[in-house]
């Protein structure tokens, strides 16, 4: 069943683990994570890029393909649709009007206040429609830990603005790590501290278990995977076409890296604590 993030993520927070939040790029890998997801009794955020709704076809079609498959597949886990790094207001308002049942507006790389004014606007048109938002402060798209979130700007985001998760930056990056992570944990518990609402891990993928966990305790109740599962998948079809280089059915070709797919799945729902968290 398709629900807003807001009790999940609260729930989360309550109890000390993480709800996953896997990306999705077509039809099979949706299929893929529910079905590891459902098998894990495990609760789970579908995100989806802006990019990645363009490749779908469109936000009626990404609505359409996930409430289809839930019902095709008989999926009884709480399900949660999110619009991930939407980059502008008319993102969200798209996808929120097709049926999403939760939104990030990314606007990170303005000004705080102009931060705060457009997701202001993004929370009133979503509060009408009980859809969660998730916003975002400081740059995650630095190695030299630069612009990072701090716990006042934090605090004062989120009480100006009323959103039901904040993505922080504390030295994690998108993409693959090129050199060892340095996650500022001692930042993460205090703007936990500071805002009291649920926050959100990303550029998880190549983590080690330890600092999944420690983020897990200082406050981080959504984690975001999507490199780990693109690895893995990537890996198994080249293994694949390399063994049997006549096959051309791409349905073939798209099935043979589910198996690896799943298998990072099932680890992450572990070492989160999302397994038997549907309730």
């Amino acid at each position: 069943m398709l629900v807003n993030s807001n009790t999940l993520l609260q729930n989360a927070l309550k109890e000390g683990y993480a709800i996953p939040a896997y990306n999705i790029n077509n039809l099979e890998w949706t299929r893929f994570i529910l079905e590891a997801c459902s098998d894990d009794k495990s609760p789970v955020i579908l995100a989806v890029t802006p990019k990645s709704i363009e490749y779908f076809g469109g936000y009626k079609i990404v609505v359409n393909t996930v409430k289809s498959l839930i019902d095709e597949l008989n999926i009884k886990i709480p399900v949660v649709l999110h619009l991930d790094h939407g980059k502008t207001i008319e993102q969200c308002k798209l996808a929120i009007d097709a049926g999403f049942t939760s939104v990030m507006l990314d606007a990170s790389d303005k000004s705080l206040q102009d931060n705060i004014n457009d997701t202001n606007e993004v929370v009133s048109y979503a509060k009408e429609k009980e859809v969660s938002v998730e916003a975002e402060i400081g740059s995650m798209n630095n190695e030299s830990n630069e612009n990072l979130a701090n716990a006042e700007d934090a605090k004062r985001f989120v009480l100006e603005t009323g959103i039901n998760s904040l993505a922080p930056a504390v030295g994690n990056l998108h993409g693959v790590y090129k050199k060892e992570p340095s996650l500022n944990f001692d930042l993460l518990g205090m703007i936990c501290k500071a805002c009291n609402i649920p926050l959100v891990l990303h550029g998880a993928s190549g983590l080690d278990e330890n600092k999944i966990k420690t983020a897990i305790f200082c406050g981080i109740s959504k984690i975001n995977i999507n490199t780990d599962l693109m690895l893995a998948w990537s890996s198994s079809v080249r293994n694949y076409l390399n063994y049997d280089k006549t096959v051309y059915d791409p349905r073939k070709i798209i099935k043979s890296g589910e198996n690896s797919v799943k298998k990072v799945i099932h680890q992450k729902n572990n070492l989160f604590g999302s397994k038997n968290r549907a309730f």
